[in-house]
């Protein structure tokens, strides 16, 4: 079922959740966030009362049990996360469950957990889907694969300017040195490190407009 997927990596901040949904909605195609599946372990882990500064597989497993994670189409036609029966909307999105998700998402147990839901999106059809391994470990037989990255000061400036993403006081400088410190644990983490596939189209949508960057995909969908 490969050849349904359309795969969008890139690291944080790198403008490709806005992308993979607008691509998604040009095609009117399913659009799925993996990295949301992530922030919604992180913010059920954080309501049963963990501490996140110290994650093991240990801690996280009896949270995996308790978790129900779906894509569910909603009255407007768009696919939204759906933690044990919630939509929990901009609740994942918090600077609380940003500074913690990396950590979980490192997770061997957590990561394998939520492959296998990944993969199950397939049966949708064609669909987006967005991430930092889909095209190395989700879908490596993926038809399409993007890369798609941005100057450090570039993703400082995107994640500053997000409703809800930074902490109170943030400047581009914090962002920045956030960022680089989730880059570093994303790239060399044991399980599915983030990299570009070999064979992905590697785009820096620094100084590009969204409009730009979605017409350059959309030219090698169509």
């Amino acid at each position: 079922m490969a050849e349904n997927v359309i795969a969008i990596d890139g690291p944080a901040a790198s403008g490709k959740s806005t992308i993979a949904g607008m691509v998604a909605d040009r095609l009117g195609i399913p659009y799925i966030n993996t990295g949301n599946m992530y922030r919604a372990v992180t913010l059920h882990a954080m309501r049963q009362g963990l501490d996140l500064s110290e994650c093991s597989e240990d801690k996280l497993a009896p949270v995996l049990k308790q978790i129900k994670l779906d894509y569910v189409k909603t009255a407007s036609g768009q696919y939204e996360i759906m933690l044990n029966g919630e939509f929990p909307g901009a609740k994942i999105r918090t600077p609380e469950v940003a500074s913690f998700v990396s950590l979980v998402a490192a997770l061997p147990n957590v990561r394998t957990w939520l492959i296998d839901k990944q993969r199950e999106f397939a049966r949708l059809g064609r669909i987006v889907m967005e991430g930092r391994d889909i095209g190395t470990v989700i879908f490596p037989g993926a038809q399409y694969k993007f890369f798609l990255t941005a100057s450090p000061e570039e993703r400082a400036k995107r994640r500053l300017a997000q409703d809800g993403e930074a902490p109170d006081g943030a400047t581009v400088e914090s962002i920045a040195k956030a960022i680089a410190e989730r880059d570093l644990l994303d790239s060399t983490r044991k399980t599915a490190p983030l990299k570009k596939a070999d064979d992905a189209i590697l785009i820096d949508t620094s100084g590009m407009s969204i409009e730009q960057v979605i017409e350059h995909i959309l030219r090698y969908i169509k």
